[in-house]
């Protein structure tokens, strides 16, 4: 699709030579060698003619493949489509720039303009995260091909930021289970968060959550199981006053000499099919 809309642009643009044939500037265009051409494309991004100038870029990527222009119009093409919001076409020929141009010095660039593009079509936590995982996917591939660039820091710290709007995601997930009373799904989705982001900030509320969701339905060692694991990992989280309520509450309800607890067994819950 993407192919049809350049080859398509690149017919307007001779045709638009060839009506305009009488006229000085087409002719003048129309005879450019390849060095006068990206100038004159070049020129026009500059300006903010980003349609033009994709015009022109496009023109030279079809005609003078061979030059020493290719990549870097390739690359322009991506950032003109960048600065018009278009990110999904952006990463479009940004992927072009790493794929056909691997040794370029753009290509580079292009791979983290390519992470870059995703990452701004990556939506709020609560809408789909397919954007959100491709832009993880791409930081990570230029953080591991390209160790030594100065934009590895900025690239960590998106990657860190996307994680944990995918933490949030599962978490509030987790949370709206357990208040529809589908334990079983809350419990699987808090696990999600604390196998899959441990890193990030909403790990250790999946924990005492789970916990809490766990005593709630006096299943007691299992409760007990999750705040010690709580424990080992955080030491020195904020949440310790809230981690050391709940075992209180676990101790009333269920001594550690292995006690069920003042409720006996662990209460069935027929609901949904929930214990």
């Amino acid at each position: 699709m993407v192919m049809r809309m350049r080859f398509a642009a690149f017919l307007l643009v001779v045709l638009a030579l060839i009506a305009g044939g009488c006229g000085s500037s087409e002719k003048a265009v129309s005879t450019m060698t390849a060095d006068e051409r990206f100038a004159h494309a070049k020129a026009l991004y500059d300006d903010g003619d980003y349609l033009e100038a994709i015009n022109e870029f496009t023109v030279i990527t079809l005609q003078y493949q061979g030059s020493t222009h290719a990549a870097d119009a390739q690359f322009y093409l991506g950032e003109c489509r960048f600065q018009r919001g278009e990110y999904l076409l952006a990463s479009f020929e940004y992927g072009v720039v790493r794929r056909n141009y691997p040794a370029s010095p753009r290509a580079q660039e292009a791979q983290y303009k390519l992470a870059l593009s995703y990452y701004e079509l990556s939506p709020r936590y609560n809408l789909d995260q397919q954007y959100t995982r491709k832009a993880i996917d791409e930081f990570q591939a230029f953080v591991e091909y390209y160790p030594s660039n100065p934009l590895v820091a900025d690239a960590d710290a998106k990657i860190k930021e996307l994680t944990n709007r995918l933490a949030k995601k599962q978490y509030e997930s987790a949370r709206l289970y357990t208040t529809m009373e589908y334990y079983k799904a809350a419990l699987m989705y808090y696990d999600d968060v604390i196998d899959r982001y441990h890193d990030t900030e909403y790990a250790p509320l999946a924990y005492l959550d789970k916990t809490e969701l766990l005593l709630s339905r006096r299943r007691y060692r299992e409760a007990r199981e999750t705040l010690d694991a709580f424990t080992a990992r955080f030491p020195q989280s904020v949440l310790q006053s809230r981690a050391d309520a709940l075992r209180k509450q676990l101790d009333r309800a269920a001594p550690k000499s292995g006690q069920a607890g003042a409720g006996g067994k662990p209460e069935q819950h027929a609901q949904n099919g929930q214990l």
